[in-house]
């Protein structure tokens, strides 16, 4: 599969590496502490990377999931922080309200994604539910032209941030995956209130959100049933983007691990020039390029979302794959790849994420055993599949 990327994606990446290579990376310990990378968020506005997703009639590029990726890619390899920032703003949230959200909310709402005056937020994970999406309790009742929204979510990113939140919860109590649907809710609505601070290892901060007798317009119930169906189909464009930011981060490693075996020297010799040194390097691109494959294919399957059995593919093996290259990374810069003044340490910490969000790798590992238990074509084999799709 030859990948050739036309003027404008040359162009975009092209900028955003800029970005990263000469301004982010500098600034990665600035954001360690959970602090908001407002400075990167604005720069990356103004390239028009956070209307990636936008509709073009509301003032975004509208790109494929592809470009996406590429350019998540590209950012991840010099600051987690700001990768992570910028999915929210490109990811899941964005589909949703550019699909399902009346005009008015789409007018409101979405140019002031793409300026980066507005932040968005997904609420998922609940305190007793994360993955197990039927058994969350956050409900919406609805009342006439209203509806009342109450329950918690957890480990939410960007909430003291964002603009809106958009909320899986139960409708009318309906039980089991039918009963979910979405609602959005705008921050200063009463009744909506940010709490507790999880500080994480990748150096952002998550929170808890609580929804007490939230009352809101009815038309912000942009999903009021079979809502679990439309999430999981959405969601597979993050299950390519989270995978995006974990090989940007492998490659950032990398290079960097690279450079420093070519100019660090014991015994007389360049690190790099020690055979164990060069085949712990020639593992790391390996892997590098294996997963690079598997998720640009996943990529391309798109339309207007992902392939579920190619992105949970790629997602699986580019999540672990990024924790062992980044710590192989860290192992070769020694004792200086344990600080947090070199980059390794961040891309190591942020690489630990992959695969707890966006679907964990035991829930995507039953998924496609599913799947290829399920798979009347078995006898074709692999080549088979591949030349059916």
């Amino acid at each position: 599969m030859k990948i050739e990327l036309n003027h404008e994606q040359r162009r975009m990446i092209a900028s955003v590496r800029e970005l990263t290579q000469e301004r982010f990376i500098h600034r990665g310990l600035k954001w360690m502490d959970g602090t908001f990378p407002w400075e990167n968020v604005r720069e990356l506005a103004d390239l028009g990377v956070l209307g990636m997703a936008v509709p073009e009639e509301y003032g975004g590029l509208g790109m494929p999931v592809f470009d996406t990726a590429l350019v998540l890619e590209e950012i991840a390899k010099g600051c987690y922080v700001t990768a992570m920032a910028v999915l929210g703003e490109v990811g899941v949230q964005v589909r949703v309200i550019s699909t399902y959200a009346p005009a008015a909310i789409k007018e409101r709402i979405l140019p002031g994604v793409v300026t980066g005056e507005n932040i968005l937020a997904i609420c998922m994970t609940e305190p007793h539910a994360g993955t197990d999406v039927p058994n969350y309790k956050t409900n919406t009742q609805i009342k006439g032209d209203r509806v009342i929204v109450n329950g918690v979510k957890t480990l939410i990113s960007r909430a003291p941030e964002a603009a809106m939140f958009v909320v899986f919860t139960r409708v009318d109590g309906a039980p089991g995956r039918e009963g979910i649907g979405c609602v959005l809710v705008e921050a200063g609505t009463p009744g909506l209130n940010v709490t507790g601070n999880y500080h994480t290892m990748g150096g952002e901060n998550l929170h808890e959100v609580q929804f007490e007798n939230v009352e809101l317009p009815r038309e912000n119930l942009v999903i009021e049933r079979d809502g679990m169906r439309k999430l999981l189909s959405a969601f597979n464009t993050q299950r390519c983007l989270n995978p995006s930011i974990s090989l940007g981060l492998a490659e950032g490693a990398f290079d960097a691990a690279l450079a420093y075996a070519k100019d660090r020297t014991a015994f007389g010799r360049q690190i790099g020039a020690f055979q164990g040194m060069r085949w712990k390097l020639a593992d790391m691109y390996k892997d590098i390029e294996a997963a690079r494959g598997l998720l640009y294919r996943a990529c391309a399957s798109a339309n207007p979302f992902p392939d579920p059995f190619l992105a949970a593919t790629a997602k699986i093996f580019c999540n672990e794959m990024s924790l062992r290259v980044t710590s192989e990374a860290v192992q070769v810069h020694g004792g200086f790849g344990f600080t947090d003044e070199y980059l390794v340490s961040r891309l190591y910490r942020g690489a630990r994420y992959g695969s707890l969000g966006g679907g964990s790798s035991e829930t995507l590992r039953d998924l496609i055993g599913k799947r290829l238990m399920s798979d009347d074509d078995a006898g074709d084999g692999v080549l088979g599949r591949l030349l059916a799709d």
